[in-house]
């Protein structure tokens, strides 16, 4: 796979998998920046004039299409040194705090965040809001570590 003719290129030309890492980073503060919005939000602090559904629903297309250059970009970048990072363990950690997270925010973190905010607990809330940044810090520091094998 690591030595498919793209691939080789994007090793051998210098600009290029710096270029992808930049946009997987891009990636990654668009995502961040929708997540933030709406878990800090869950937690009170910030835009308390705007319903947190109202907000969720409004941040959602920002962090579907971060999560698709980091998902697209990461394959790419995981492609060129497929050998190396499979055998890192903050790849894998990074990857199981990946799927985890992703079907957290699309099933309880969503329902909690479109739900009444009178009918939804505010313990409840706090604490969807926290697993949802424990969860997207440790995707970032697994893929922030595997520079460092």
């Amino acid at each position: 796979m690591q030595f498919s003719p793209l691939l080789v290129e994007m090793r051998a030309v210098w600009w290029l998998f710096p270029g992808i890492a930049i946009l997987h980073l891009l990636g990654l503060a668009i995502l961040a920046g929708a997540v933030l919005l709406v878990d800090l939000r869950l937690l009170g602090f910030g835009a308390r004039r705007v319903p947190v559904a109202v907000l969720a629903r409004d941040a959602e297309r920002w962090l579907k299409g971060g999560l698709a250059v980091m998902l697209s970009t990461g394959l790419l970048l995981f492609m060129c040194f497929a050998t190396k990072y499979y055998y890192l363990a903050f790849f894998w950690v990074k990857m199981a705090a990946l799927a985890g997270v992703i079907v957290f925010t699309f099933t309880v973190r969503r329902r909690v965040a479109l739900a009444d905010e009178a009918g939804a607990g505010g313990t409840r809330r706090k604490t969807v809001a926290l697993m949802s940044l424990s969860l997207w810090t440790t995707v970032a520091l697994g893929g922030r570590w595997i520079g460092f094998p």
